[in-house]
């Protein structure tokens, strides 16, 4: 095979493309996008035409397998994760599938709002008793980063040597490695919403 036809590939027959090209073609512009690049961008990094990876996006071209993997190399990506399948592209927990954990001893419970734990971000609502929380003793995880903010209720947090009330409607950032814990001194049960990056529970 002529090295031209290693870089370029083939035009396809029809002006419309083969479906398997077109989701190809679909996957590498999406995936383009997201990651900032233009077209001139991509066709330098991958060593082919402007023209002809405009093609190969709208899947009017047929690409060679070293088109390919030249198009998958300049995205930062394996010809296996270029044709990988995407699957859902939301990940929708019903209310009434969360996955749902109780501390007894604790008067909390946890609720989790994301779906499993490869993601970049976990959130969870949490309802605490009057007098419940983490317990006294302060922990720490894994997680870089944690958003808490109070739906309702109030809420005593301890960061380090820093003491905070929360009330409704705030909203308070801190890293999870510092040892913290909580408490709902408050007379009514208290609405957290915990967001964590990356997740750790």
């Amino acid at each position: 095979m002529a090295e031209a036809e290693l870089q370029t590939g083939t035009p396809s027959p029809g002006a419309s493309g083969d479906p398997d090209e077109r989701r190809l073609g679909g996957r590498i512009r999406a995936l383009r996008i997201t990651r900032g690049l233009t077209l001139r961008q991509l066709s330098a990094t991958a060593d082919v035409t402007e023209s002809f990876l405009s093609q190969v996006e709208r899947g009017v071209a047929s690409p060679s397998i070293a088109s390919v993997r030249r198009i998958a190399r300049g995205l930062g990506l394996s010809i296996a994760e270029l044709f990988e399948d995407e699957g859902p592209r939301g990940r929708l927990v019903r209310r009434a599938e969360r996955e749902r954990i109780a501390y007894p001893g604790l008067h909390a419970v946890d609720e989790f709002l994301t779906s499993g734990s490869d993601g970049r971000l976990q959130v969870i609502l949490t309802t605490i008793e009057p007098g419940g929380g983490t317990g006294d003793e302060p922990y720490t995880h894994e997680s870089d980063e944690e958003v808490l903010f109070v739906l309702d209720g109030t809420l005593d947090l301890w960061i380090g040597d820093e003491h905070h009330v929360l009330l409704e409607g705030d909203a308070i950032t801190y890293s999870s490695r510092i040892p913290h814990h909580n408490q709902n001194r408050g007379d009514r049960p208290a609405t957290i919403l915990f967001c964590l990056t990356p997740p750790s529970f």
